[in-house]
């Protein structure tokens, strides 16, 4: 029988204080730690589309990721902080949800799971509550996933090489609709590239077009107004009159200010709405599974 959530807290981090290891190691290592069974580790969650074990120990290293604990290393693997080590001294810690509520990076996950507002199964993420509907309570979890996907698409832009993340732009900009073909959108990156990163061509001749630039930045680093008057710059010696400036990190007020007071048209995308974005066109990750609600239809039993 898989244990309950909470009991995955521990044991994963005390897994990830042996040095690197990636997710499949842990779920493997959970199954030796609770002795569990061939049966026990094919249960799948009550949607049908997950094994209930790599599911339970995914959403623990996301809880425990999300803390400071634990923190990603190369592609898939992370291992133990600092704080995470002072954890492991306290017995009465890591015993359920509550814990992570000291964190202040915890809290800033769960307030924006709350901007996220069904989810796939009832395993998902089990953080229930009773003070809630049903309905809400799916609302809750389904920005808890997305919150948890946005997260780890940053973090994976952040680890590819940088000019992955100029052709990612391009991409989402063909998802969101920009562009009149496949070809219409192309990377400039380089030595010759003008101060601009991308264009993507709105009309067949490219005579109306949408400049772009992409600053992987870290968080905790904003983008500050100097690269935003670069850009207005660029912009000005291609005759352009729409941009846009893509980051994984966030926009300073003075860069924010300059973006407004600025002739040029130019639309500022911090990591947290290009996260967003990736998830709702679908680039970068694809939908696993679909909730359907229904809902008593009073006029069907209307007189």
């Amino acid at each position: 029988m898989i244990p309950p959530f909470n009991a995955f807290f521990r044991p994963v981090l005390e897994l990830a204080s042996t040095g690197e290891v990636n997710l499949q190691q842990a779920i493997e290592g959970i199954a030796v730690k609770f002795k569990l069974t061939e049966e026990d580790r094919r249960e799948r969650t009550s949607g049908g589309t997950k094994y209930k074990l790599n599911d339970r120990v995914s959403w623990a290293k996301v809880h425990l990721s999300k803390a400071g604990l634990v923190q990603s290393t190369k592609r898939g693997h992370f291992k133990i902080t600092d704080s995470g080590k002072i954890a492991l001294t306290d017995p009465d810690a890591l015993t359920n949800l509550a814990y992570f509520e000291k964190f202040p990076e915890y809290m800033e996950f769960k307030r924006k799971n709350k901007r996220n507002a069904p989810r796939d199964n009832g395993d998902s993420v089990p953080e229930a509550s009773v003070d809630i509907t049903p309905e809400e309570a799916i609302s809750e979890a389904h920005g808890q996933i997305i919150a948890a996907l946005a997260a780890d698409l940053l973090e994976r832009i952040q680890a590819a090489p940088p000019a992955f993340f100029e052709e990612l732009i391009v991409d989402l900009l063909r998802a969101m609709g920009y562009g009149v073909s496949e070809e219409s959108g192309r990377v400039l990156g380089g030595s010759g590239d003008g101060g601009v990163d991308g264009v993507i061509d709105q009309d067949t001749l490219g005579i109306d077009q949408i400049f772009v630039q992409a600053k992987r930045y870290g968080q905790g680093t904003p983008v500050g107004p100097s690269a935003i008057q670069s850009f207005f710059g660029a912009l000005n010696m291609k005759n352009a009159q729409k941009g846009i400036f893509f980051t994984t990190s966030s926009f300073s007020k003075g860069a924010i200010d300059a973006a407004k007071h600025l002739g040029a048209r130019i639309v500022l995308i911090d990591g947290d709405q290009l996260s967003r974005l990736m998830v709702e066109h679908e680039v970068g990750c694809r939908r696993e599974n679909t909730l359907v609600i229904s809902k008593l239809d009073e006029g069907y039993f209307a007189e």
